[in-house]
C-alpha cells in the first residue's frame, strides 16, 4: 500500500490542506494518507497548542486519511520517516510543496529522505524539474496538474475567513479562542 506523509504546523488546518489530499487520494496517487502536525518549527513560534491543532484536524479524519498524535515531537522529517517505516510496512511517500524542493538539500539528513519517494506538488510556478536535477530522478513524483490555491496561513489567521476554514474548524477556532482577527477579536 502506498501511504502519503503529509507533515505541517497545519496552524490551522484550511482548505488548501485538504485540498492537497483529498486530490492525492481521488486520482490514486495514494492509499492513505498520515498527516503528522510538527510540535514546533524552529522558525515558527506563533503555533497554536498541539492538541488544539490536532483536534482541527481530526474533523477530517476517515478510513484513508489518518492523523497522527504519537510522533509530533520529533523535530527532523527524516527522524520521522526513519521513525514511521519501522511501524508501517507500506511503501512511504514525503508529500512536500513545491516551495520546500528549493531548499531541499538544506534539510537536515536530506540524503536519508531521497530513499523514499516525494511527492512534489506545484505551488508557485516553480520549475520543479529544473529544481530537482541534482537529486536521483526517481525518488520524485512531480504533480503538475494539481490546482494550486495561494493560500497564506497567516493571512488566515488574521482574518478567519471562513471562504478558507471548513466551517467545524472555523468553529472551533472561535469556541476555543484560537487566533485574532486583524481587529484584535475572533470574527
Amino acid at each position: 500500500m502506498r501511504l502519503g506523509i503529509y507533515i505541517g504546523s497545519f496552524n490551522p488546518v484550511h482548505i488548501g490542506h485538504v485540498k492537497v489530499v483529498n486530490y492525492l487520494l481521488d486520482n490514486n496517487y495514494l492509499d492513505k494518507i498520515l498527516i503528522v502536525p510538527t510540535l514546533n518549527y524552529w522558525d515558527k513560534n506563533d503555533l497554536v497548542d498541539i492538541k488544539d491543532r490536532i483536534n482541527m484536524l481530526k474533523f477530517f479524519e476517515t478510513d484513508k486519511i489518518t492523523i497522527d498524535e504519537e510522533h509530533n515531537h520529533l523535530i527532523y522529517t527524516y527522524e520521522l520517516l526513519e521513525d514511521l517505516k519501522k511501524i508501517y510496512d507500506d511503501e512511504l511517500y514525503l508529500i512536500i510543496g513545491a516551495d520546500n524542493i528549493l531548499h531541499f538539500n538544506e534539510w537536515k539528513n536530506y540524503e536519508k529522505l531521497l530513499k523514499y519517494p516525494i511527492i512534489i506538488m506545484n505551488r508557485n510556478n516553480i520549475d520543479i524539474s529544473e529544481c530537482i536535477k541534482k537529486y536521483p530522478k526517481n525518488n520524485f513524483v512531480i504533480i503538475s496538474d494539481y490546482p494550486y490555491i495561494e493560500i497564506s496561513s497567516s493571512e488566515i489567521r488574521n482574518s478567519l475567513d471562513s471562504k478558507y476554514l471548513d466551517k467545524r474548524v472555523l468553529e472551533y477556532i472561535k469556541k476555543n479562542n484560537l487566533y485574532r482577527g486583524s481587529n484584535g477579536k475572533n470574527n
